[in-house]
């Protein structure tokens, strides 16, 4: 106890108190340095905050540096600011080779800002995305179609970046698909990572449009590799089918004038007890190959997949 008493009192005694203060002020290159420090410090998150901090404090540090070389002429001082200098110098070309490695074109940085950031999806998250499409938009033209019904294999998931698709089923209107939507989610969800199929319904481009497609097996692949995108496409997929199933509900209606709420499905077979019921077998065939995308006009085939 003794030692280590005496070790803190000469390291708090060691040197004399200050009793007498100097009258002028430090040179304007030490306040400069004070200034950057303090503004540095502001910084945010992210590639362009730490640009920001590095490049604040390295700053900061390289005045440090001068002002003590010049004004103090004390080399410890001078040595420990230039050393944080280089410090601050490497780490802020460190960032700028990432800022550079993960710049996008137009439309995908413009997508990620949309649909990704939002999620507080990094850059570097984004930029495993985009490598697994090979960072193309493709277009599709005015009345071209994406996919035909009964004919097109299911082998992509895409995303539609501009334009509007529209979806029908032997030749009668579903629903739209608008920018950031989905073309193929459902179609996608129906399948095992194993199994193949092709559209029940088809797809038509109404306007010009542009999208982003990723191939089923290299998005699996991908999957494998990073648990987190596996999630993330897992929430925007499920989301984007909600979205699909209540534009099409907007569509039906019963008979006597009730409109049918896929959250109701009971509610259902008691405005149409005529109905006929769906057998366990033919329910879990559905949800394993169907897809939410039902003919309108047949309010049966829509019912006998949404029920439970």
């Amino acid at each position: 106890m003794g030692d280590n008493a005496s070790f803190w009192e000469s390291l708090i005694y060691a040197h004399p108190t200050c009793t007498t203060w100097k009258q002028e002020a430090e040179g304007s290159i030490y306040h400069l340095a004070s200034i950057l420090f303090v503004v540095g410090f502001m910084g945010g998150s992210g590639f362009f905050g730490l640009l920001y901090v590095f490049s604040l404090l390295g700053l900061g540090f390289l005045c440090s540096s001068v002002w003590a070389w010049l004004d103090v002429c004390a080399a410890d001082i001078f040595s420990w600011n230039f050393v944080l200098f280089t410090i601050c110098f490497v780490q802020f070309t460190y960032v700028t080779y990432q800022v550079r490695s993960v710049a996008f074109d137009r439309e995908f940085q413009e997508l990620y800002s949309a649909l990704f950031q939002p999620l507080g999806i990094s850059l570097t998250v984004y930029r495993k995305i985009v490598l697994c499409c090979d960072a193309e938009v493709i277009t599709l033209e005015k009345e071209h179609c994406y996919a035909m019904q009964g004919k097109t294999p299911i082998d992509k998931l895409s995303l539609l970046v501009s334009g509007r698709i529209r979806v029908t089923v032997d030749g009668e209107f579903l629903h739209y698909i608008f920018p950031l939507q989905f073309l193929d989610s459902p179609e996608w969800d129906s399948l095992r990572p194993t199994e193949e199929g092709i559209f029940q319904v088809t797809l038509t481009a109404e306007t010009d449009c542009r999208y982003v497609a990723w191939r089923r097996k290299k998005l699996y692949l991908l999957f494998a590799k990073h648990r987190f995108i596996s999630r993330l496409f897992s929430i925007l997929i499920g989301s984007d089918i909600a979205e699909k199933l209540y534009a099409l509900n907007d569509r039906v209606h019963v008979g006597q004038g009730f409109r049918y709420d896929i959250r109701l499905p009971n509610f259902y077979h008691v405005a149409l007890p005529e109905t006929p019921p769906v057998q366990p077998s033919q329910h879990s065939h559905h949800l394993q190959r169907g897809s939410p995308r039902r003919k309108p006009a047949g309010v049966t085939n829509c019912g006998s997949f949404l029920t439970p």
